[in-house]
């Protein structure tokens, strides 16, 4: 057995309504720390996977919107 440390949340999300708090929970997080949970190029960045031009070409490539503006504020 393997306990989950501090910060760290399981979600249920087997019946619509746990999908819809797991999805108000999420939405909540996001707005109150101001970052986004499981943002893969963030992850990717932070872990050396991916360089800061990588992250910057990835960003550039998406649409204008929350999204990229959050990417760009990483740089």
């Amino acid at each position: 057995m393997e306990l989950i440390g501090r910060g760290v949340a399981w979600l249920d999300t087997g019946t619509p309504d746990s999908m819809l708090e797991a999805s108000n929970f999420i939405a909540t997080i996001e707005k109150r720390q101001g970052l986004k949970i499981a943002c893969i190029e963030e992850v990717a960045y932070n872990m050396g996977f991916i360089t800061k031009d990588d992250l910057m070409k990835l960003a550039e490539s998406l649409p204008k919107g929350a999204y990229r503006d959050y990417l760009l504020t990483l740089l």
